[in-house]
């Protein structure tokens, strides 16, 4: 996602339509980072609003408009990290949720790209995405943060690196170790494409 120099330099100028421009611009992108890292629609949103908020007040601060996507990332993470230290162990979550999603709430389905229009793969391929979503929150936070960017955000390695202050090593390997973890998680339960009735 591409914007202007210009949009960002009028937002860090105190330009408020540009500022809200940028917020309808990444909105989206940012509330699906944070919901695939809580799983949960309320805390999502709280920590979306904090991003914006902080975005909107750091802006000034900001030295190169060409950094803004890894800088906007980077207080979306902090962010997360924040709630994730006030609500550890409030609210643990259990595999018998992740092979019976039917008793929580469904996650936010829009902007998923779906690959069939038979209704039967449709909720086949939402069934297999609920499961494997369920299933980040139990690998280490490190490991979700790198796997959600890669897989799911479709991040390089060196805006990854960026964001989190690490090397690109160290995010390839936390990148090697969360998916490993994930596999095992549903090889553990014997959750596979078999399972799901869909092929990975």
């Amino acid at each position: 996602m591409m914007h202007a120099d210009t949009l960002i330099l009028r937002a860090k100028q105190g330009d408020q339509h540009a500022q809200g421009r940028l917020v309808q611009l990444w909105y989206k992108r940012i509330y699906n980072f944070c919901f695939k890292f809580f799983q949960d629609h309320d805390l999502a949103m709280e920590v979306t609003q904090k991003t914006f908020i902080a975005m909107c007040k750091s802006l000034p601060a900001l030295q190169d408009v060409l950094r803004f996507k890894s800088w906007l990332y980077t207080i979306a993470v902090n962010y997360c990290r924040e709630e994730a230290r006030k609500t550890k162990n409030k609210k643990a979550v259990s595999f018998d949720l992740v092979v019976n999603p039917e008793s929580e709430q469904s996650p936010n389905w829009e902007g998923t790209s779906l690959r069939h229009d038979n209704p039967e793969k449709v909720y086949q391929s939402r069934e297999l995405s609920d499961i494997l979503q369920r299933a980040l929150c139990m690998i280490s936070a490190e490991q979700k943060e790198v796997v959600i960017m890669k897989e799911y955000e479709g991040m390089k390695f060196r805006e990854i690196a960026e964001v989190l202050n690490i090397s690109e090593n160290t995010v390839k390997s936390r990148l090697y170790y969360g998916l490993d973890a994930l596999k095992k998680i549903l090889t553990s339960k014997n959750i596979n494409k078999e399972t799901v009735h869909y092929e990975i």
